[in-house]
C-alpha cells in the first residue's frame, strides 16, 4: 500500500455504494439484537467502495450479510456521513446497529478534530500528539498548499473536521488529508470560483476574520462590514488580525500599543486584506462571505455575549463601546 493509499480523509466524506439488480433478503440475513460480541477495529480506507466494505464486515463477522447492510444503506440517508478511518465496532450485530455505530463519531479511533477557528500551528500541535502519527518524520516541505501559486502557507487551509488516521501515518500525509478536504469543500460551496473582484483566496482571508470576528447568527453582517470598508478603502481595523499576528487569540480586549505593532496582519496600520488567512473558516463563515448580509454598516462591536451591534453612525459605535468597557469591567465576558 503506498503512501497516497494509506491516507484517510475527513469526516462526513461520502462512502460510494452500488447496488446491481435486484436484492432478495430473509429475516436470517440478519444477527439479532441479542447476539452481539466484542468490539473489534475497524479499518475503512479513503476511497473504499461500499461493496468492499460491506464485504469486509461481514468477513470481520460483524454483519452477516454483506447485501443486507448494502440495501440498509441505500434507504438510510444519513449513512452518507459514514467516515473512513478506524473505528471501533462491536461484532455479531444488525445491520442497523452497525451503521448507527459506524456513523458515531465517539467510535472513530485516535480522533483528530480540526475545530472551526484553529490555526496551523493548533492543528500541527494536536497532530503531533496524536498516536497514529508517524514520530519519525515531521517534515512538511513536501505539502503542497491550496493555492500554491498565491501562497506557499497552509494557514486557513486545514478544513474543520473530524478526522482519523492509519497508524504510522505520516504529518505530512495528515496535512494534505485536510487541504484535499478544504479543496472539494470549497469547491461545493463556490469558493474556488472566487466573488467578483474577489480571488478564491482573498475569500478564505475574509471568511477566517469573520469566523473569529463574530458568531454564526452575525457572521453574514460582519462580512458585509468588511467588504464595505474594503470598498471605500478604509483600513479593517479587525482585533483578530493584530491578536494573531502577536500570538494574543483569545483575548477580549486589545491595547493600543499593540494596535501599533509593525505586521502585515495590523490591519489598524494597513489598508486591505492581510496576507494570508488568521483561521481555519467554518462552513457557515464561508457561506455568509459568499453572501454577506445587505446593509450600510462601517462598525461592528460585541457589547456583550450574544448582543453583536452593527451600525454606519461612527458617534454610535463609539458609545457602545463605552457600554462594552463597562461589561468588561463588570465582569460580563467571564
Amino acid at each position: 500500500m503506498n503512501q497516497q493509499q494509506k491516507r484517510i480523509s475527513a469526516i462526513f466524506v461520502a462512502v460510494l455504494f452500488i447496488v446491481i439488480g435486484f436484492i432478495r433478503l430473509s429475516p436470517q440475513d440478519d444477527y439479532g439484537s441479542k447476539d452481539s460480541g466484542p468490539a473489534i477495529e475497524f479499518q475503512i480506507a479513503d476511497g473504499e467502495l461500499g461493496s468492499t466494505i460491506a464485504s469486509n464486515l461481514e468477513a470481520a463477522g460483524v454483519i452477516k450479510s454483506a447485501k443486507k447492510f448494502v440495501a440498509e444503506f441505500t434507504k438510510d440517508s444519513a449513512a452518507k456521513g459514514i467516515s473512513p478511518g478506524s473505528h471501533s465496532i462491536q461484532t455479531r450485530i444488525p445491520v442497523k446497529t452497525a451503521i448507527i455505530q459506524l456513523l458515531d463519531p465517539k467510535r472513530l479511533n485516535n480522533v483528530v478534530v480540526v475545530k472551526e477557528g484553529s490555526t496551523f500551528s493548533d492543528v500541527v500541535a494536536i497532530l503531533k500528539k496524536n498516536d497514529h502519527i508517524s514520530r519519525t518524520n515531521f517534515d512538511l516541505s513536501g505539502v503542497t498548499a491550496l493555492y500554491p501559486k498565491i501562497s506557499k502557507s497552509l494557514e486557513g487551509s486545514l478544513f474543520p473536521a473530524y478526522y482519523s488516521f492509519e497508524s504510522n501515518t505520516s504529518l505530512a500525509d495528515a496535512i494534505s488529508t485536510m487541504v484535499d478536504k478544504a479543496k472539494s469543500e470549497y469547491a461545493a460551496l463556490g469558493i474556488a470560483a472566487g466573488l467578483g473582484k474577489y480571488s478564491s483566496y482573498d475569500l478564505l482571508k475574509i471568511a477566517s476574520m469573520v469566523q473569529v470576528e463574530g458568531d454564526p447568527k452575525s457572521f453574514a453582517k460582519v462580512a458585509r462590514v468588511i467588504y464595505n470598508r474594503l470598498e471605500i478603502g478604509m483600513p479593517l481595523q479587525l482585533n483578530s488580525t493584530v491578536q494573531y499576528a502577536a500570538n494574543l487569540r483569545g483575548k477580549i480586549t486589545l491595547s493600543n500599543k499593540a494596535t501599533q505593532i509593525n505586521s502585515p496582519y495590523n490591519t489598524y496600520r494597513r489598508v486591505g486584506l492581510p496576507p494570508t488567512p488568521i483561521s481555519n473558516p467554518s462552513r457557515d463563515a464561508l457561506k455568509a462571505t459568499m453572501k454577506p448580509a445587505s446593509g450600510d454598516w462601517l462598525y461592528f462591536i460585541t457589547v456583550a455575549p450574544g448582543d453583536t451591534r452593527f451600525t454606519k453612525d461612527f458617534k454610535e459605535f463609539s458609545l457602545w463601546n463605552t457600554e462594552f468597557n463597562n461589561n468588561v469591567a463588570n465582569g460580563k465576558f467571564k
